[in-house]
């Protein structure tokens, strides 16, 4: 018989997490290492679908973990040559080299799928690309690491959720601040009432982009502009579209990124939002949103918003651009405010950041780096700091508030049902066709 390790046993003839039958997890010392001080059988091998700077980036860090990159996939052929390039440089001269065959390239991200060798895949594509992936990943029996935000529509984040549900995969979104400690400390202080109830939370992002008016260009020699549209319509390549500087352009594109940086970069704060309020497989009960959008141009996001949020206990979410309020999450309540960013943690009173939570409170999922927990994860057959429902869910919160914006008007929302309260209009706006072939 073929040697495989016992991981990869119970994996294929369950279907399902070791949890599932009853056994411990157990979780090993290497799994935090090098990929050189993994043994072959307990390796996670992987594919890389979407190898930009964002994606080299997730393959680095999943690399540095023990994970072993076997393929990388890119529509743009420079791209995912350098992708190979750094993934084979990783590997160069390491213990275990021998063993390493080397990374292959592939355009079309259904080759990738189809290899048997494959255990999980990272999905770091633009937005519209992501669930379309990720669900033909999961029938492929693929665990899945995939970029925030959760697809282009709450229709897509219902369906991925589904899928990942019926095949019991792991799922990691890329949402970063679960894996930060000074996040997870403020979320557990407000869980146990350090600042007495919570009555408002207040979260902040960078605002969106505009520019001007940009003619068709020749497709790029090595670019399948085809493939990289997808599901969205199809229009004339300008660069624009995709990298025209410091920011990639489809962010702020609606075809490729629904509500621009809404959700692109709002989804990272609304989560610490979610997590804080206990509401991962919840959300708000009403939504009233405003937003300035360009006058012209390529970019057709919103440039500045404020969403208000108010959920079923009472709390007010204030949700905006960085003009409005400060970057990052603030949480006030009746008794102090906490304000926290990815390099800072404040409070008043101060002593409340001295406080320590007791054995028997509120203690929220602990982990380092979700490229680790990731990895982690794909061999324990654990749920990682950022599961699907809650991946959904912040997503859903993020497009709620877009909704608003664009109707211009107060909306009503039921989170057990997920649909707008006796408004035929909001609920249209859900879900929204793909480009034949492509479909859910």
């Amino acid at each position: 018989m073929k040697k495989i390790s016992r991981r990869r046993f119970l994996k294929k003839a369950t279907g399902v997490g070791l949890g599932a039958m009853g056994l411990p997890y157990i979780i090993r010392s290497s799994a935090l290492g090098k990929a050189e001080t993994v043994a072959a059988s307990e390796r996670v091998v992987m594919g890389c679908v979407g190898v930009g700077p964002r994606g080299r980036l997730n393959t680095r860090g999943l690399m540095g973990y023990g994970a072993q990159v076997v393929a990388v996939c890119d529509v743009d052929a420079k791209a995912r040559a350098l992708a190979k390039k750094e993934v084979e440089e990783h590997y160069a001269g390491k213990q275990g080299r021998e063993k390493y065959t080397g990374c292959a390239t592939y355009n079309d991200f259904r080759e990738l799928l189809a290899r048997d060798d494959i255990d999980a895949v990272l999905i770091a594509t633009p937005d519209h690309w992501h669930v379309p992936i990720a669900i033909s990943a999961v029938k492929a029996g693929k665990d899945i690491y995939v970029e925030k935000p959760l697809g282009v529509t709450i229709a897509e984040g219902q369906a991925l959720r589904d899928a990942v549900r019926r095949y019991g995969v792991v799922f990691m979104h890329g949402t970063e601040q679960r894996a930060m400690s000074q996040f997870r400390l403020a979320c557990e202080l407000v869980r146990n009432k350090r600042i007495g109830e919570l009555q408002t939370i207040k979260a902040a992002c960078p605002g969106g982009q505009q520019t001007g008016v940009h003619p068709p260009m020749p497709v790029p020699k090595g670019l399948d502009w085809d493939m990289w549209l997808g599901p969205a319509p199809w229009v004339p390549y300008t660069r624009a579209r995709i990298r025209p500087g410091a920011n990639q352009g489809w962010y702020f594109i609606s075809d490729y990124a629904s509500s621009g940086f809404v959700a692109g970069w709002g989804v990272h704060h609304i989560d610490m939002a979610q997590w804080a309020l206990g509401a991962d497989h919840s959300g708000p009960v009403k939504i009233d949103g405003q937003g300035v959008f360009p006058e012209n141009g390529l970019w057709d996001t919103t440039l500045t918003w404020s969403i208000d949020y108010t959920y079923a206990n009472g709390v007010r979410v204030n949700f905006t651009d960085n003009s409005k309020n400060r970057q990052g999450v603030r949480f006030e309540g009746t008794e102090g405010w906490i304000h926290v960013t990815r390099s800072s943690i404040e409070a008043d009173p101060k002593s409340v950041l001295r406080s320590v939570i007791g054995p028997d409170e509120v203690h929220l999922y602990k982990c380092d780096s979700d490229d680790g927990n990731f990895v982690e994860c794909v061999k324990t057959r654990s749920e990682t700091c950022s599961p699907i429902e809650a991946a959904h869910r912040s997503t859903t919160v993020c497009y709620l508030g877009y909704i608003s914006i664009l109707l211009g008007r107060e909306l009503r929302w039921d989170p057990d049902a997920e649909q707008f309260v006796n408004d035929e209009q909001a609920n249209r706006m859900l879900s929204r066709s793909m480009r034949s072939p492509w479909h859910l």
